[in-house]
């Protein structure tokens, strides 16, 4: 069996925040738990402001939607703004649909509370896009966890290792009845995608 392949989502455009500290580092966790990651970073990868009448024929979406189309489950880090996910995940979001269906999303969002609505918002995205969330997600701050550009706490790393492991447990179990769904003929809410 191949290796799940996940889709790591750094949902800023800031270069200084922990965001992308700990975003690489879960990145870092899901290949250590065997998954093959791949990691959408504005700063490599300059995604415009959706528009729904030229972002589809955009020059690069056609290589952005193979890497969503290819994940078999979306990790997506974010930081927690006026408790909403930032404007740069949402953006990234807003760009797909179906390519979501019937896969996992995870959720990692930085913040000074809880950050429960965020995760509650990314779990909402999921259900609209017919995908699946991990009914937990792990919130990190700045002063206890992330320091000196590195993760700095025990027990964020235990987090981010149940996280990894979920993932990849769960993904696994998902992706493949995504595969059968799109290959079989049972009534279901994957038959519509079937080609």
């Amino acid at each position: 069996m191949s290796a799940l392949q996940v889709l790591v989502v750094i949902g800023t455009t800031s270069r200084k925040g922990s965001t992308c500290v700990v975003g690489a580092y879960v990145a870092e966790q899901l290949r250590g738990a065997g998954c093959a990651v791949d990691v959408f970073d504005y700063e490599l990868t300059p995604l415009p402001l959706f528009n729904p009448e030229s972002s589809w024929s955009a020059p690069d979406f056609a290589a952005l939607k193979s890497r969503v189309e290819r994940a078999d489950a979306l990790v997506l880090v974010t930081p927690d703004y006026h408790g909403s996910m930032s404007s740069a995940l949402k953006n990234f979001l807003d760009h797909f649909w179906k390519e979501y269906a019937g896969k996992l999303f995870a959720s990692v969002v930085g913040s000074f509370e809880k950050g429960l609505t965020v995760h509650d918002q990314i779990r909402t995205v999921a259900r609209q896009c017919y995908a699946w969330a991990l009914p937990y997600g792990v919130t990190f701050t700045d002063k206890e966890d992330v320091r000196d550009g590195a993760v700095a706490s025990d027990a964020l790393r235990q987090r981010v290792e149940m996280l990894a492991r979920d993932v990849r447990v769960y993904g696994a179990a998902l992706a493949e009845q995504r595969r059968n769904d799109l290959a079989g003929t049972e009534p279901g809410f994957m038959a519509k995608l079937r080609k």
